[in-house]
């Protein structure tokens, strides 16, 4: 497999991607209408961490992380590194040393379909990580791909410079052309939220506050008593 490293693609602004990490991926997610998910297997490997930055791709062969090496050399502050492979790998391609390499540039995290391994030390470094698994295998060094590519992760396509955001729920991406939009419409579902917050803490039930009483009447869901449940012929 041949394959080009893309030297400075046009990327967000920082600034825009720290303004997403202040709200999240389940509510960045809403407010963009339930676009951008990577999906869910992609799990954190440490707890309680959120972070955004500017993506890095690196395409490479399934148990080959020679794209790595060369993907380090174009990452700089506030970028996080998105690693994917050309068929389905579980193999670990990313560790400790890599993340320390990383760490030094100022990147802010890895998202990998692949597998990762030293996450003890991954966490004790405080360098965040979101995979598909996690395996000591081993890989080599010996195929290209590509760096800087735009590639596919659960049907999501992820550019170099859109904004990658991952918490505890997942990962997302916003591409770099809507991160106004992102960050306005994220910043009015919060307000939305918080009002709602409000009201349950002062009783008020999803029920009322968003109109579904109307919505189970409308498709036929009827209150019984307990009683008038079981006249109706259904087991106690």
């Amino acid at each position: 497999m041949s394959g080009v490293i893309v030297t400075n693609p046009p990327k967000a602004s920082l600034a825009q991607a720290d303004a997403l990490a202040g709200h999240g991926v389940a509510t960045v997610h809403e407010a963009l209408g339930r676009t951008g998910s990577l999906g869910p297997a992609l799990r954190p490997v440490q707890q309680g961490v959120r972070i955004a930055g500017t993506a890095v791709t690196a395409l490479c062969w399934p148990g080959d992380n020679l794209m790595i090496h060369a993907a380090v050399e174009q990452c700089g502050e506030g970028d996080i590194l998105v690693v994917t492979t050309t068929s389905p790998c579980t193999d670990g391609l990313f560790g400790e040393l890599f993340a320390t390499a990383l760490q030094r540039r100022g990147v802010r995290g890895l998202i990998t379909t692949t597998g990762v391994r030293d996450t003890a030390e991954l966490r004790a470094m405080n360098f965040p990580v979101w995979s598909k698994a996690v395996s000591a295998q081993g890989t080599v060094k010996a195929t290209g791909g590509s760096v800087n590519v735009p590639v596919a992760i659960e049907g999501r396509i992820v550019r170099p410079g859109d904004i990658v955001l991952a918490d505890d729920d997942g990962v997302m991406c916003v591409p770099r052309e809507r991160a106004a939009d992102a960050i306005e419409a994220s910043v009015a579902r919060t307000a939305k939220e918080e009002a709602s917050r409000a009201a349950f803490a002062g009783g008020q039930l999803g029920l009322d506050r968003y109109g579904l009483r109307e919505t189970l009447e409308r498709l036929g869901v009827t209150y019984r008593s307990y009683e008038e449940h079981l006249r109706d012929g259904a087991a106690p």
